[in-house]
């Protein structure tokens, strides 16, 4: 019996060992997650040569994450994204999540998130100087702002939407987690994804010279918007170097220079980073930032990215996942071609696509000279 207890002990001894390191590994793992980034990439500074130069990992990977603005109370809502999101994806992948909080994360939201996936995480918290007032306006007159418009729309009074809108716009791809990305794709809690995704979207940006990727076309409420396309126009007229010598401009701005409130819903987007890092749209956020239309009116992070994307950037260059089902609350979309349908489980009513007038009209329009666009933006505004 001697040298089978002797055995035995070995074999516990080296257990506890085994034990031990993955624990180690585990805890260091964690810990280092709120603070590292993912690997620096190649920058780009030209809109036109996006995605030439886009970097491989070790592992075969883009360096590509999943983002999340996302406040501790969400801690639930952003699980169920998380698990969709690994389920119908990345579990195939393991590419990184970054989270974003204008607060500290809690323990509580860190351990939801660790526990539920095994790619990558990090957590980060916003600078207050990406977060909070614009210099360019006032506060007496973003409260006259938000008491005017309290009951004219959704979020008329919200002074942390405005926030969060001139945060997207302007500063999400310049945190320090997102320094070293080539490409993200914008998550949000409590959305659904309706259909198994069985290649890499992120590839699939690189390999086609895709800068902008969407799957909800809806249309802007012009109350928010009132002056977006004028201080757009403005913009162009004074910066038509940073114009392409053709552009998609017609899909948000008509033949009569009317703006048509067409916009990618950027709950989901999928984005070659340096495109918003590019002189061209740094330059045009800050002209609007100057406007003061995110606290005075309500401009969404979604219409200036579609003008933005819309004017500097041409048809062939912006994607429509139309294979990728997704429901933000509100508006649904699946796929209805069946070598698409067949990898869905959808709700009948997913089908806001097959009815989007901004849909139907990116189907119809194409790509106009840059003369042709300056000319649109010269137009008198007849909104």
């Amino acid at each position: 019996m001697a040298p089978l207890t002797s055995h035995f002990k070995r074999a516990l001894l080296a257990f506890v060992a085994l034990l031990g390191l993955l624990t180690l590994y585990k805890y260091s793992r964690d810990a280092s997650a709120d603070l590292v980034a993912p690997p620096r990439s190649l920058p780009i500074d030209v809109v036109d040569e996006v995605g030439h130069n886009a970097t491989i990992t070790d592992n075969g990977l883009l360096r590509a994450a999943m983002v999340a603005l996302v406040r501790n109370s969400e801690l639930q809502g952003i699980r169920s994204t998380v698990r969709q999101m690994d389920d119908r994806f990345n579990n195939k992948y393991g590419y990184p999540y970054i989270f974003l909080n204008d607060e500290e994360f809690t323990e509580e939201f860190k351990e939801g998130i660790r526990t539920l996936t095994t790619a990558p995480v990090y957590f980060g918290k916003l600078s207050t100087e990406h977060w909070g007032l614009s210099p360019y306006v006032t506060e007496e007159k973003v409260q006259e702002a938000l008491k005017r418009n309290q009951h004219r729309y959704m979020y008329g009074g919200s002074y942390s939407y405005r926030l969060m809108c001139r945060y997207q716009s302007g500063f999400v791809h310049k945190h320090p987690l997102l320094e070293d990305l080539d490409y993200y794709w914008r998550i949000e809690p409590d959305v659904n994804y309706y259909c198994d995704i069985p290649y890499d979207p992120f590839k699939y940006m690189k390999d086609n010279k895709l800068i902008y990727g969407f799957t909800i076309t809806p249309m802007e409420k012009l109350e928010t918007v009132e002056t977006l396309w004028e201080t757009t126009r403005k913009w162009m007229i004074a910066n038509p170097d940073y114009l392409q010598e053709k552009s998609f401009i017609h899909w948000v701005v008509n033949e009569k220079s009317v703006y048509t409130r067409c916009h990618f819903w950027s709950n989901f987007e999928i984005v070659d980073l340096s495109f918003y890092r590019s002189e061209a749209y740094e330059s045009y956020f800050q002209h609007l930032d100057r406007a003061g239309g995110f606290f005075y009116e309500r401009w969404g992070d979604a219409p200036v990215h579609s003008m933005a994307a819309s004017i500097l950037l041409r048809k062939e260059q912006i994607h429509w996942f139309e294979d990728i089902g997704y429901r933000h609350p509100g508006i649904g979309h699946c796929p209805t071609k069946p070598e698409m349908a067949a990898r869905c489980v959808c709700p009948e009513n997913a089908n806001y696509m097959q009815r989007s007038l901004c849909n139907r009209r990116y189907g119809e329009v194409n790509n106009i000279y840059k003369h042709q666009a300056l000319e649109l933006a010269e137009m008198p505004d007849k909104q």
